[in-house]
Order: C-alpha cells, then structure tokens, then sequence
C-alpha cells in the first residue's frame, strides 16, 4: 500500500505527457475556418472497449475507409461547408494523423477521458466549441462510428433545421428490435394528455426529454418520473420509457448562440456521471427554446457499432449499397464478394453516363483500390488487387490472383487490349504497350529513376523477372531475369522478331553456398 501514491503519481504524469504529445500534434494540423455559417462536429474521443481492439473504433474501416473519414466528409459535403471541428481522445493521435490537415478543419483534445475525469457527449462538445470564435453560426454534431452516413442524409438534416424555426434539432430513429435489446436513448415526446388529464392540443408530439437507457432502468421497477413542458407535468412510468423504441441518434443541430449559452447548465447528476449532450433538449424547454426532432429516412443511415459484430454488419450492408450502385452497369460476379472503391464507382458511374455501355466484369474477391482508373471492356479475373494510381485503357485483361500496385507519385498505365494473365505482379512507375501480353507467374517492376516500358506486341512468358527495362514492340521474352537494359527488337533473316530466352545475370555470393555436412 505504501507505493500507491506515488505509482499513482507516475502514471498520472505519464498521461499528462502523452496528453501534451497530443496536442502539440493537434497545433500542427489546426487549420483556419473559413466565413461559411455553418459548422460541423465530429465525435471522435471514445476508443470504443466493447469492440475488443487496440485499434481505435474511430479508424475501423467500413468498405475500405475508416469510420471518422467516412462521417467527416458525409458532413463536410452535407453541411455544404469545409469547416469541421474533429473532437479527438483515447488514440487521439492516430486518428489526427488518419484525417490529417484539411482547409477549415480544427481538431480538439478531449482530456477528461483520457485523465479518468467525467467526459460524455457534452463535454466533448464544450471542448469543440473552445476551438473556435463565437459567431451566429449553425451547428451540426454527429457520432464519429456512423460510417454508414452519406451526404445525402447529413443534407436533409441540414435543410430540415434550416427551414424550420428552432434552436435545436434531434435526428431519430426507429428501434425495432425488443424493449429488453434496446441500450439506446429514448426519445420522450408529449402524450395526449398531461398527469393532470387535461389535453396537450398543438404541443403533442413535441419533444420533452431525452432519457438514456441506464437511467431509465436507475427508476425503481414500480416507479417513473415526472418531466415538464412549458409549465404542465407530465408521468411516465420506468416500464413505459422502455418500451419507447424511437430512439437517441446523437446526431443534434444547434443555433450556435443559444448552444454557448446553456451548455454550461449540465451536470453529471445521471448514472454515467458524465456531461450528456441529451440533457440539452430539457434545458432548452426550461428556456423557453424550441427543439424539435425528425426521424430518419432509412435506419441503416444512422447504424453506430461498439462491438464487432455490428461493425460487420454495417460492412454488408455497404457492399450491398455498391454492390446496387453497379449492378445495371456493369457485371459483378459475386456481389457479396468484391471492393471497388467509392472513387472508382463513381468514375465507372460518370463513364457509363458518357459513353454508354462499358461492358466491365469484375470477378469474384476483387479488390480495386482509390486511384484505379478502368475504361470500357476491362475484365478483371476472380481475386486479382489493384491499388495505387492505375490507368486502363479499353479492353485489357487481367486474369486471377494479378496484383497491380504502385507507390504514391508513380503511374502505371495498361494500354489497349494488353493481357496481364493468372498471378502475375506488376508494380510501380510501368507501361504496358497495346496489345501486350504478360503470362502467368510474371514479375515486372518500374521505379522513378528506372521506369519499366514495354512495347506493343510484346509476350512476356515464363518464369521472368523484369526491371526497369525498355523493351521494344513485338518482342518474346522467356524464362529470362533482366535489369535496367534496352531489349531491341532484332530481326531474322526470316523477317521474323529475334525472341529473347534464358537471360540470367552471373551469380553472387557462390561462397556461401556449401554441400550440408
């Protein structure tokens, strides 16, 4: 017992270091917001302990992005405006450095969590707000794990906020599994009648409370509690808050002027003992405030995950998204099993809509990266990898299991009709000519200094190895391992091309091989 103290002195030092390591990396990505009137915040803090990861549940990826980029570009396009305070905490760092420095883009440390202090939505939004300048803004607050939000969604909010006359707005949605299942806050609306019986008239339907899940059951089983909306009493009993299936999305619009106002009215008298931006919604009422809610389009748009399990789901219902933006337009072989970036969807989208029918197949277990560009009549075999900047052009070929890859600022470029046939692998600063045809088990590599170029007509077979090589058209090359040279195209008398076979280099380091003893 006698080393607690200062054990605990240590460790409370340490976090204290690695807190002011998080924020001198902050300060290096701050980034001025702009004169737009609107805001977006971005909860980011919580590490998420239910998903059992060392990985931050922010940086979870949900069809090839993590979670918090996927949110923070659905608001920042949503919104209709660059700037966007990304609130950060546990694993702060890594998820600063994932989004990294972006124009009207802040970030902002959530300390308490980190410390053991109370923290909650509430604090996490007070911290955001001391990032930027009081102005009579409009402020939109999402959850940083609802990757399955789209602009589209965030867009609606924001025109629904906008055209009507509140200081605050809950998104909600619809729970539609059992009351015993649902861990979510309720949303607790005015009934018909108040506790005194007499009718509600046009205030039915407002919003009076949000009442989190861990609250409602601190109730006693034979209880309730008794909220106010403008003046008049209103009971509910514990088991009839349960039963509530619209539910809390943490997704909140606010009147930035009347936000500052009040959120310093929470407190942590509740179960978590944490600062609840839920608690708000009760204290704009006591303000006279109007605060509204609209539910949801579509459930899915609003999905979190803590655990495991959802976050899979949440990945099949976004393959199934893809899988519905492309199947009229081109051939997917196995809808359940594919990836193509969303990048690349809407570029195949955008040249369908140019130049009509694509006729494109993509096999089963495809991966295509961000930056591959495809062109009409490209297939590409079951399994195969594309990522880095790769260009096709119209109807090249790409057989099982190829891998294309390049390293950032190098391009590789397929030229019409060429052939990259069965477990193949090219890699880096490369152009394959028209009409070339690389066969199974090939090795190719380009670099910067030595660009890897091959003609038109070229075979390349066997088990070759190629790097940084220029090879003229109409050239076969067999079984050969060749290094930054020049292949010519050599002619035969016959007036046939001279092919290229059993090129080695002379070994090294034959010293180091001995017969075993």
């Amino acid at each position: 017992m006698a080393h607690c103290g200062p054990r605990r002195r240590q460790g409370q030092a340490g976090l204290n270091v690695a807190a002011a390591d998080t924020r001198a990396l902050l300060d290096q990505l701050q980034r001025p917001l702009t004169d737009n009137p609107r805001l977006g915040i971005v909860l980011a803090a919580g590490h998420g302990k239910r998903i059992r990861s060392a990985t931050s549940k922010m940086l979870h990826e949900i069809w090839g992005r993590p979670s918090v980029q996927r949110v923070a570009d659905a608001v920042s396009a949503g919104v209709d405006s660059p700037n966007q305070v990304i609130v950060v905490g546990i694993k702060g760092e890594d998820v600063a450095r994932t989004l990294d420095a972006c124009p009207g883009r802040r970030f902002a440390y959530q300390e308490n969590p980190v410390l053991g202090l109370p923290g909650g939505t509430g604090d996490a939004v007070r911290v955001a707000l001391e990032h930027f300048d009081a102005e009579d803004r409009t402020v939109y607050v999402f959850p940083g794990d609802m990757a399955l939000l789209t602009q589209r969604v965030v867009a609606q909010f924001r025109q629904d906020f906008e055209a009507q006359d509140c200081d605050m707005m809950v998104l909600t949605g619809l729970y539609d599994g059992t009351a015993e299942t649902n861990y979510y806050g309720r949303i607790v609306r005015v009934p018909d009648v108040d506790a005194q019986g007499d009718s509600t008239g046009a205030d039915v339907g407002r919003l009076i409370a949000i009442k989190e899940h861990k609250d409602i059951l601190g109730l006693p089983a034979d209880g309730g509690e008794t909220l106010q909306y403008k003046g008049r009493d209103f009971t509910f009993t514990r088991d009839e808050l349960l039963r509530i299936n619209e539910i809390n999305t943490l997704v909140v619009a606010f009147r930035e002027r009347a936000l500052r106002e009040h959120i310093g009215s929470m407190d942590t008298d509740n179960v978590q003992g944490e600062l609840m931006l839920t608690d708000l919604v009760e204290i704009f009422n006591r303000h006279a405030l109007i605060v509204r809610a609209v539910p949801a389009v579509s459930e899915e748009d609003i999905l979190g995950f803590n655990v495991k399990s959802v976050w899979r789901q949440m990945e099949s219902i976004a393959t199934r998204r893809s899988y519905e933006r492309l199947m009229d337009i081109v051939t997917v072989v196995d809808e359940d099993d594919f990836y193509l970036d969303d990048d690349v969807i809407d570029q195949i989208i955008a040249l369908d809509e140019e130049q009509g029918p694509l006729d494109i197949v993509i096999g089963k277990g495809v991966q295509v990266g961000r930056g591959i560009r495809l062109a009409p009549k490209v297939h590409l075999g079951d399994r195969c990898r594309l990522s880095g900047s790769v260009v096709f052009e119209q109807g090249v070929h790409i057989g099982p299991g190829v891998e294309l890859s390049t390293y950032p600022g190098q391009t590789m470029v397929l030229r019409c009709d060429s052939q990259v046939l069965a477990r193949s692998v090219l890699k880096g600063n490369l152009e394959l000519g028209a009409g070339s045809r690389v066969e199974s088990g090939v090795l190719m590599t380009g670099s910067n200094e030595h660009p890897m170029r091959v003609g038109k007509g070229v075979t390349i077979k066997g088990t070759s190895y190629l790097y940084g090589c220029r090879v003229d058209d109409d050239i076969t090359i067999e079984h050969s391992v060749i290094k930054s040279r020049h292949v010519h195209r050599v002619m035969r008398r016959d007036g046939s091309v001279q092919p290229v076979r059993y090129v080695l280099p002379p070994p090294e380091g034959l010293d180091s091989i001995a017969p075993l003893s």
